[in-house]
């Protein structure tokens, strides 16, 4: 179980009263995507999202989402899904097939609002479902940060940041 004091201590730069909102929200995401059954899942888990979400200060990609626009393999095929389904959620899922997917998943209508994938509870069971659907829990038990990055970004972006929030984490969690 993740408490308030991991997570400050993973990401000591944000707020504590922001932190607080997602403790509850990562748990429960967390037991249902089986990532709580062992240190090294939750451990890399709590260092992606705390990279791709900010150290979790955002839920919603800060670029306008442009960029994704017309990138058929996101999904983004009508006019406005790059900025309708820019990155969302603590680990940023992005493009109208990944909404349409994680929609179903998780038994939400994020096509029609993709803001509901800026809620806590939201935010942390679409980057859970995301993590358990593209089987990166396999490649933390393995510790394989190089793989899980390159399936959570597309590439390396970000790679050391990554890393550091992992030492964080593992120094905490460990």
């Amino acid at each position: 179980m993740i408490t308030l004091d991991d997570l400050h201590a993973i990401c000591p730069h944000t707020k504590v009263g922001r932190l607080a909102v997602f403790v509850d929200p990562l748990n429960d995401a967390m037991r249902e995507f089986e990532i709580d059954q062992n240190p090294a899942r939750e451990t890399h888990f709590l260092a992606q999202v705390a990279h791709e979400s900010g150290a979790f200060n955002y839920v919603r990609e800060i670029a306008s989402g442009e960029a994704y626009e017309g990138r058929a393999d996101l999904g983004n095929t009508e006019p406005g899904d790059g900025r309708r389904f820019r990155g969302r959620g603590l680990i940023q899922v992005t493009g109208r097939a990944n909404y349409v997917e994680c929609g179903a998943a998780l038994g939400l209508e994020v096509v029609a609002r993709p803001e509901l994938l800026e809620e806590p509870v939201n935010a942390a069971r679409s980057a859970a479902w995301f993590w358990h659907d593209r089987g990166l829990n396999a490649l933390a038990d393995r510790g394989d940060a190089k793989a899980i990055t390159k399936l959570i970004n597309g590439g390396l972006n970000g790679y050391q940041d990554r890393l550091a929030y992992l030492e964080l984490a593992q120094q905490q969690l460990a």
